[in-house]
């Protein structure tokens, strides 16, 4: 029987509008060529959204995104649009604690012909997931800080419950990478020499790893892996760690495959998943067709393989296993070069090399 899907899609703002077309057309090609077909339901968000009606996420819209297969979302918010509070517009967040995304996946992964930042030709082959754990920690929205005239604070929340699912779910992805090949190892990345909180968040996944037996676990400092990121990248697998952290660990390493425009990640809940692109709006090249889609074109790679995964789909991970080689085999060459590795090679042109090279591959 054919399953067809039907994804919630938030262009969100700014560049938002440039990648979302560009990585649906891919993600339609790749899809059509194994067999299924994808539907985009449009949903509102963002920073224009804001502005015009006073909701960073329209309500009706919000309660759509939890009923369709999975949520496609760009780029979202703008720096000179913020709150009452002095926050900027950030639905991606929120819908991380409406849908309960404890688990953000951020692959590192450097593609074929894209400059490397590591020189070393040792790196090429580095491969590793960063776990982040995305609805706690500090920015949790149950623990605000205070703020007076002379001192500001604010609250570290770590949990047992999420902990727990973190850890777990960390293994798994770790055990599907031993499968694959992979090393088959975890790393719980923390301060627990200095914090509390995360002296018991290491804890828990000491008492987690028990479960997966063949499956290594390990611990590091959060600034001596930082370290290892640079340095011995490819020592790496499954990295798993608190929100902060991880939003500063991912960045580093969407830095270190080439930038922004070129890391992938999703938002991983029981029951929901947000798949978007690491980058952000980029106001000052909105409109100018200079804005990278392959995050985009990844992230949506990212959403055929869980979509594979939670609904009994295989054909969903061929048409993912299809976007990845065509992505990979566009840059290999190294003759495509975007703009924020001091090319010329805009949204058009990357789609369109994309889109060629999956003309000529084999379901």
């Amino acid at each position: 029987m054919r399953n067809d899907f039907e994804i919630g899609v938030f262009a969100g703002d700014g560049i938002g509008h440039e990648v979302t077309p560009a990585a649906e057309a891919v993600l339609e090609a790749a899809s059509a060529k194994a067999g299924f077909a994808l539907r985009w339901t449009p949903l509102r968000c963002g920073a224009d959204c804001w502005k015009d009606t006073g909701h960073e996420i329209e309500p009706e819209d919000l309660k759509r995104a939890g009923k369709v297969d999975a949520i496609f979302l760009a780029a979202a918010g703008d720096p000179a649009v913020r709150q009452a509070d002095g926050r900027e517009i950030m639905p991606q967040v929120t819908m991380r604690f409406h849908f309960g995304l404890y688990a953000g996946v951020r692959p590192v992964r450097p593609i074929p012909g894209v400059k490397r930042v590591l020189a070393d030709p040792a790196t090429e082959g580095m491969d590793y997931v960063i776990i982040r754990e995305s609805t706690e920690g500090l920015f949790a929205p149950s623990e605000k800080g205070t703020l007076s005239e002379t001192e500001a604070r604010e609250t570290l929340l770590i949990t047992r419950q999420t902990s727990e699912k973190l850890f777990d779910f960390a293994f798994r992805l770790a055990e599907s990478r031993k499968a694959q090949g992979r090393p088959g190892k975890v790393t719980c990345v923390d301060k627990a020499n200095v914090f509390a909180a995360f002296w018991f968040f290491r804890e828990i996944f000491k008492e987690r790893a028990k479960a997966f037996p063949h499956i290594a676990a390990d611990a590091a400092y959060v600034d001596a892996f930082a370290m290892t990121m640079a340095q011995k990248p490819l020592s790496i697998d499954v990295a798993v760690t608190e929100n902060m952290f991880g939003d500063i660990l991912s960045d580093l390493g969407a830095a270190l495959m080439g930038g922004m425009g070129y890391a992938p990640s999703a938002d991983i809940g029981d029951e929901h998943a947000v798949f978007q692109p690491c980058h952000g709006t980029a106001p000052d090249i909105a409109g100018m067709g200079l804005a990278n889609p392959t995050a985009m074109m990844l992230s949506g790679a990212m959403m055929l393989e869980w979509l594979a995964e939670t609904k009994g789909a295989p054909e969903a991970a061929k048409a993912a296993a299809l976007v990845r080689r065509a992505v990979d085999a566009a840059f290999a060459p190294g003759a495509l070069v975007t703009c924020e590795l001091g090319g010329k090679a805009g949204t058009e042109a990357v789609k369109a090399a994309v889109l060629a090279e999956l003309a000529r591959l084999d379901a």
